[in-house]
């Protein structure tokens, strides 16, 4: 198959899905062109029938305060299609991505047949579609689309209780991790770098925005690095980076605290972590924590979203409620300082991955495009 894929390139679960989801598919033979106003950043080199096309930025609108994305999007969109032949354009994030190839398949008709795939990953649906400017664009691009994804069950159902469109039948087809690329470490690898012999290394990766909580992340870490000599790694960049290094000062965790800042590769730092941190206030599935997971690394999170569709409470972590730091700090205490108690959950958090690797995921997309195509 010829497909399309638009995606937010900057960091964060919906870019970094969508072009895992480039890259698997051009590995199972497809073409795949992906379309944005960046290279996403999971886009790291050359990869065979995985293409890029850039949206052009660079006009100038004398008559409009900001230019005006959508519109470049779907003019990008549209000549890609055509120019390439393209079948499916599979677009994720529904607002503006949705809405642009709605134009784009409109401006293609009726020469040219593009099926439109909307996958819906949180914040799209919950956060920037409910706004008040949003939100009937939102309802029809999704309305609109010839088949509609979410990530998680939760996101489906927030999605039918949002904009009241029961008719647009919601498939969960879940995120997935690259069991070759994640996975269990197989010697010490990083962590002399990370941190001193027998301190416990805790991780966060995130965006850096409000939502992840980041500020208690340190304090949770705070809270742990009393009970045992410990290093908390923060991987990514954002808003909310600041804050978190002004409450490291102040606490005096400054030794104990490293910010590396945005890493294309995290699998070789996961394998170095014993715990992973997922404070969020909201997370409608958690691809990082299913990426900790993969390379054997227990979660503590909030119990929030889909977090508890990938996160199970005592087996492969634990979930507590967002903002309860004393809980969350006593489920990692407890969790690190009982060595039987991480070699079993770090087993059985490699075992769940297992359930949301690319070959049992990536073949759902599959037959998503091909019914679309028959339809």
């Amino acid at each position: 198959m010829r497909i399309g894929i638009t995606c937010y390139p900057t960091y964060g679960g919906s870019g970094a899905l969508a072009t895992e989801l480039a890259l698997a598919l051009g590995r199972r033979g497809h073409e795949v062109h992906v379309i944005s106003y960046a290279s996403p950043f999971r886009l790291r080199s050359f990869a065979e029938h995985v293409f890029f096309h850039e949206v052009d930025l660079s006009g100038t609108y004398p008559l409009l305060e900001y230019f005006p994305y959508s519109l470049a999007l779907a003019v990008k969109q549209h000549e890609v299609a055509l120019r390439e032949g393209l079948e499916v354009l599979h677009v994720h994030y529904a607002v503006p991505h949705a809405t642009a190839a709605f134009l784009a398949r409109e401006m293609l008709q009726p020469d040219h047949d593009l099926k439109v795939v909307t996958t819906l990953h949180g914040t799209d649906i919950t956060l920037v579609g409910q706004e008040k400017s949003f939100f009937t664009v939102t309802k029809f691009a999704i309305e609109r689309s010839d088949a509609v994804t979410a990530v998680s069950r939760y996101l489906r159902e927030e999605t039918y209780a949002a904009f009241g469109c029961t008719d647009c039948g919601i498939e969960v087809i879940p995120n997935f991790v690259n069991l070759a690329e994640y996975h269990p470490p197989r010697d010490e690898g990083c962590r002399s770098a990370l941190g001193p012999p027998g301190a416990k290394v805790v991780m966060h990766i995130s965006n850096f925005r409000q939502v992840k909580r980041v500020p208690d992340v340190v304090q949770v870490f705070a809270r742990l690095r009393k009970a045992m000599p410990a290093v908390l790694v923060f991987v990514g960049d954002g808003p909310e980076r600041p804050a978190a290094e002004e409450l490291v000062r102040q606490l005096g965790l400054t030794g104990d605290v490293r910010f590396l800042g945005k890493v294309d590769v995290v699998s070789d730092l996961l394998r170095c972590a014993d715990l992973f941190l997922l404070p969020s206030a909201s997370e409608s599935f958690g691809l990082a924590a299913l990426e900790a997971m993969a390379c054997g690394v227990p979660v503590v999170a909030s119990n929030v979203g889909g977090l508890p569709e990938v996160v199970e409470h005592g087996v492969t972590g634990a979930l507590v409620d967002v903002g309860d730091l004393d809980e969350m700090s006593r489920q990692a205490v407890a969790l690190l300082g009982n060595p039987d108690r991480l070699r079993a959950t770090r087993q059985a958090a490699v075992r769940s991955a297992e359930k949301f690797s690319a070959d049992r995921v990536v073949p759902m997309y599959e037959a998503l495009y091909r019914r679309v195509l028959t339809a």
